[in-house]
């Protein structure tokens, strides 16, 4: 097909001529890059494939509606097996009822720690949603009011860690020390598995019997490996994120030890109770579905990722990770240092979606964050970051998270309207584009 015909579809979209052809030629660079995403995400596809094929996945596994108490939902329980087979655990809690990934992790939290033990972060501040949950900021029914302690411990310069400061730090009343994976919001490396498998051996050689818990989201099927392969004892993420591969409309995961899972499992329900009930409403067969689908869908957010790192350092912008760094996670940060641009980029983002691309996002007081936030997320599933979406707090440096795309060629369309944005408020100049 020729160029001209594609851009053509591009430009009732309202995209102009010039930045199509500055993206064409930031494209053109990545291709080698974009084959060995495509390796990963063949290696993982073989992987989920055979989780399934060992846990005996069948027709009748699709077909469950279970309601009410949901005794023996043979759909949900093959698909527990199956996730702890694809991840490498002992067991897994997959379910509808969790409602995201901050509710995730604050089950696997809640279940695993008791009145008088502490928690350790030894990569910095948690993401925003967790504070709450943890009572750095007072929150109801935080761990803080449950006689629960948190202490942290910075990265240095926001890459390294800070072993003697770890080493300080864990002490007898330390029982879980939660290790974010992803960046949040902040403008820190994201955390290789290799990374999780330094830290976590260090943390075990000064107190073997610690729990050690990956908040996995945004990281699932990223690299060949997962946390549970690296040492860790738990990892958590959300249904809506990559795992979910943008079918799951709900939900979130807990895998790991079978100690940890039992413990989440009557958390999430009731003691007695644990993992027996829990409808699934039909909803199963979008869980496995999606799950099989999430390597593709994830290569092509990280694509997405790629290229707008390069097109934005190559505007002048600071980008984390940069254009030519390894990838760990499907979020990339522009750092704009002005909040105009973080709106702008926003907007682009809703121009280009499937869904409410008629919408102006602005910044709202949102539940969970101490600053205003701006989201674009015209979603066929609300929330949901493995599709296309940008977001950002309304404060210093200014910097917008970008994640997702269901498929390669819509995340670009989303970085090119972005940067279309961007150019019509004056924040990127035309001669900037040649």
């Amino acid at each position: 097909m020729e160029q001209d015909l594609i851009y053509e579809q591009y430009r009732n979209l309202g995209l102009s001529a010039q930045v199509y052809t500055f993206g064409k030629k930031i494209e053109e660079k990545l291709k080698t890059r974009f084959e060995k995403i495509d390796q990963i995400a063949e290696y993982n596809q073989m992987k989920v494939i055979a989780a399934m094929q060992k846990c005996k996945v069948s027709a009748e596994c699709l077909n469950q509606v279970t309601s009410g108490y949901g005794y023996d939902d043979i759909g949900r329980d093959t698909l527990e097996a199956v996730y702890a087979e694809c991840f490498r655990g002992e067991a897994a809690l997959v379910r509808p009822q969790i409602t995201c990934g901050t509710h995730a992790l604050a089950l696997a939290l809640m279940s695993n720690l008791r009145p008088g033990d502490e928690l350790l972060s030894p990569v910095g501040k948690p993401y925003d949603t967790l504070e709450e949950v943890i009572g750095i900021r007072p929150s109801k029914g935080s761990l803080a009011e449950y006689g629960i302690t948190y202490r942290q411990v910075d990265l240095i310069d926001g890459k390294e860690f800070d072993f003697e400061g770890i080493k300080n730090a864990l002490n007898e009343k330390t029982k879980l020390v939660t290790i974010q994976r992803s960046k949040g919001y902040a403008t820190r490396d994201t955390l290789s598995v290799a990374k999780i498998e330094q830290l976590i051996s260090f943390i075990k050689s000064i107190k073997p019997d610690v729990i050690c818990m990956v908040d996995n989201c945004y990281g699932e099927f990223v690299e060949e490996r997962e946390p549970l392969e690296a040492g860790a004892d738990m990892i958590v993420g959300s249904l809506i994120k990559n795992a979910g591969g943008g079918l799951a409309p709900i939900g979130g995961y807990i895998v790991g030890k079978k100690e940890c899972i039992e413990n989440a499992a009557y958390r999430l329900t009731a003691p007695g109770l644990g993992k027996e009930v829990g409808a699934t409403l039909g909803l199963i067969q979008s869980f496995y579905q999606g799950l099989f689908q999430a390597p593709v869908v994830v290569a092509g957010a990280l694509k997405g990722a790629i290229f707008a790192a390069n097109i934005y350092e190559k505007l002048g912008f600071g980008v984390v990770p940069d254009s030519t760094e390894s990838r760990h996670d499907i979020i990339q940060s522009v750092i704009f240092n002005d909040p105009k641009g973080v709106i702008a980029f926003c907007q682009g983002i809703q121009a280009a979606a499937p869904v409410d691309s008629y919408v102006t996002p602005e910044p709202w007081d949102m539940p969970g964050y101490d600053a205003q936030v701006i989201m674009a997320a015209g979603a066929f599933v609300q929330g949901s970051s493995i599709e296309l979406s940008a977001d950002g707090p309304m404060k210093p440096p200014y910097a917008v998270y970008f994640q997702g795309g269901l498929t390669w060629y819509h995340a670009k369309l989303g970085i090119l309207m972005s940067l279309q944005k961007l150019t019509d408020v004056g924040l990127v100049s035309a001669d900037k584009l040649i």
